[in-house]
């Protein structure tokens, strides 16, 4: 299968995710333009962590714009699997294709380091390869990474499960200790509706490497290859909903 890679100006975790892809899963990627419309026959978009045009504005509030979004956009209308990490994540919510804010990291300061993930939703073409309430470990990277969305967002959010990934502790339990950029709910990551469309704050292509501290990362890309190779992945929930 092909995996295509997103690169905007100001990207800087491109190479770490085509790395994953091709080193870590021997799966074939390609990085893709963010001026170009042409998704190149991919299975899988990512768009990746970094700083996209500078994060200007706001984080992913101008890469929202970019012609190859209208191309991920119609992707996703289609079913196609699209995942944000990070910067990605921010781009997916100033899109539409995801519901809710990031804001700034609740001390206001730019945090780097290795989270705790509690897996929610192993339904879906990202988390197949996973168990119920498994714990993850993978690095976060961001000073806008604090998840907001009103009531009755969440409310919908959690009643459709499609919740994927909260922080906690080493042994499943939340705390808000464990919660380092003060995300609604622990949230850490999310789909659409639909179930196509994942973002996350932390980075699994990071955790793809022992030599990195941790592998749990590739969970998340091998779950990838099941749904496009026609393993646990959740067909039906692409015909319940559009994308958004």
């Amino acid at each position: 299968m092909k995996f295509g890679v997103v690169v905007f100006p100001g990207s800087n975790c491109d190479h770490d995710a085509f790395y994953a892809v091709e080193h870590a899963l021997g799966q074939q990627a390609s990085f893709l333009w963010h001026a170009s419309a042409d998704l190149e026959d991919c299975d899988v978009i990512i768009l990746p962590g970094g700083f996209a045009y500078g994060d200007y504005l706001r984080t992913g509030a101008i890469a929202r714009f970019a012609p190859i979004m209208a191309s991920v956009r119609d992707f996703a209308a289609r079913g196609g699997l699209v995942l944000g990490i990070c910067n990605g994540f921010q781009i997916l919510l100033e899109s539409g294709l995801l519901k809710g804010a990031m804001l700034r990291n609740r001390n206001l300061k730019f945090i780097c380091k290795m989270m705790h993930l509690r897996v929610e939703n192993v339904d879906t073409p990202f988390t197949n390869a996973l168990r119920p309430g498994q714990v993850l470990d993978i690095p976060i990277a961001h000073a806008e990474g604090n998840y907001y969305a009103d009531v009755a967002t969440l409310h919908k959010l959690e009643s459709r499960r499609q919740v994927v990934f909260r922080y906690c502790q080493s042994d499943g339990k939340l705390a808000d200790d464990a919660n380092a950029n003060g995300s609604v709910n622990f949230i850490a990551g999310i789909t659409n509706r639909a179930g196509n469309v994942m973002g996350m704050m932390p980075h699994p292509e990071r955790a793809c490497d022992a030599l990195l501290g941790s592998t749990d990362g590739r969970y998340i890309f091998q779950s990838l290859i099941n749904a496009v190779a026609g393993g646990r992945a959740p067909a039906k929930a692409f015909a319940e909903a559009p994308p958004r």
